[in-house]
């Protein structure tokens, strides 16, 4: 057991909002800079970028989990990973199917860029991936469970697009036990307004669009391996933890 440097909230190129500079290369050695150990790549509603950043980040050494942040139909955003690469694609394709079919206008948003490790363009992908799943918020949680995934609420204190701005609390079920925060956070202010949260545990991310947001937030994550199997008992906080919250702001 060890704890491990980890950044499970980061985007690439194929995020609309995400800047061009997020290759694979770029991702992987402004992460080794500052220490990340394991990263997850979490673009908007796919995973279709996950393979070139899983192969970039086994060249330099590092750790990768594949995710996803999903939009649900109250346009609350979900972290998702996934242990098994064949059931994170099955789940990307289900996911895909429950997008609404809105064109993305890459003048507004920005290019959806699909590519290789080797930073070629495989495609550009025309489904507007900023939008929201048809999916509700237990059926999302539920189609994750469905393929053996691990789900959380994202920046539950984002004041757009996380479960408590959109519902307006946390909700009894689904149930998270972990639950993601802003690379900002002061988390011990944050209890002190909400008392009710104070059991959770919490996991920070940089949520990176840019190269200059990486390797300020991350979470020391205390578990026998870097998977998101290690990571769900982690949750439980059995044989393991996300024991410590960190930002270099």
């Amino acid at each position: 057991m060890r704890s491990f440097r980890a950044d499970l909230h980061i985007h690439s190129v194929l995020s609309p909002c995400g800047g061009l500079e997020m290759s694979p290369s770029a991702v992987v050695n402004k992460l080794k800079e500052h220490g990340v150990e394991w990263f997850a790549i979490t673009d908007h509603n796919s995973m279709a970028n996950c393979p070139a950043y899983q192969a970039a980040a086994q060249k330099a050494g590092l750790h990768f989990s594949w995710g996803v942040e999903i939009q649900s139909m109250e346009e609350i955003h979900l972290l998702a990973y996934f242990e098994d690469s064949a059931k994170a694609q099955a789940f990307d394709r289900e996911l895909y199917k429950s997008l609404l079919p809105l064109a993305n206008d890459p003048d507004y948003f920005g290019d959806q860029v699909i590519i290789d490790e080797n930073e070629n363009i495989l495609r550009v992908e025309s489904r507007a991936l900023i939008n929201s799943s048809i999916w509700d918020l237990t059926t999302a949680v539920e189609q994750v469970l469905a393929y053996d995934g691990f789900v959380i609420p994202a920046h539950i204190d984002a004041g757009v697009n996380s479960i408590i701005s959109q519902l307006g609390f946390l909700p009894p079920y689904p149930e998270f036990d972990v639950l993601g925060i802003t690379a900002r956070l002061d988390l011990t202010d944050y209890l002190g307004h909400n008392p009710g949260l104070s059991s959770k545990q919490f996991m920070r991310a940089s949520d990176a669009h840019y190269l200059s947001d990486l390797g300020h937030a991350y979470s020391l994550i205390h578990v026998a391996e870097p998977s998101v199997t290690e990571l769900i008992w982690a949750s439980h906080k059995v044989g393991g933890q996300i024991y410590r919250q960190c930002t270099k702001y």
